[in-house]
């Protein structure tokens, strides 16, 4: 018997099983629930400085520190809160991004509050379908940057243009795995019809 040989992945995956997994079914697909597409934003936020791996590898214990990355839960948080997560090991322990997380989970629901859908408006940003971005992979864009200005002017923080860019990759609201990739064709298939937000 002949050993299958592995499928052809993105070079960033460099044959980590944890990182494999991630990218054969979660990296690039596209979603369109708003709570998980704030999750995702939340943990790339996390990653700053760091690598992926380290948030992977950590991201139940973040679920359960966040509650379940519930917006109306993490918007209650208060600073004994914030100090009971800094003592946490199983999670990032930044003061900065653990506050942040919070303000973003007010800013969340403020703009639900005003009549604007999360999702919708992530997906308006692209079109409401993904982007298939050709190579070379790019860190951000003049679309990243503008999302970027769109989130803070709405009181996200840890969304700079990168930051943005990664979780657009992520998120599947742009196609960035390499030609090669035996992904590439499955992840552009689930981008054929439009996401949320258009009739």
């Amino acid at each position: 018997m002949t050993d299958t040989p592995s499928p052809v992945r993105c070079q960033w995956v460099q044959g980590n099983p944890v990182l494999a997994h991630y990218h054969d079914h979660e990296w690039g697909v596209p979603e369109p629930d708003g709570r998980a597409l704030w999750e995702k934003l939340i943990l790339d936020g996390f990653q700053a400085g760091l690598s992926w791996l380290t948030v992977l590898k950590k991201r139940d214990a973040f679920r359960e520190a966040f509650e379940g990355f519930d917006p109306e839960r993490v918007a209650c948080f208060t600073e004994h809160d914030v100090e009971r997560l800094l003592s946490n090991a199983g999670i990032i322990r930044s003061r900065a991004k653990i506050e942040a997380t919070i303000g973003n989970a007010r800013a969340f629901l403020r703009m639900q509050d005003q009549g604007e859908d999360f999702a919708t408006f992530c997906w308006s940003m692209t079109g409401h379908r993904p982007i298939q971005n050709p190579p070379p992979v790019p860190v951000q864009t003049p679309l990243s940057n503008a999302f970027s200005k769109a989130l803070k002017a709405r009181g996200f923080k840890f969304a700079g243009p990168t930051i943005i860019y990664a979780w657009m990759q992520a998120t599947g609201m742009v196609n960035d795995h390499a030609p090669d990739c035996h992904r590439r064709q499955a992840v552009a298939a689930m981008g054929q019809g439009p996401m949320v937000g258009r009739s």
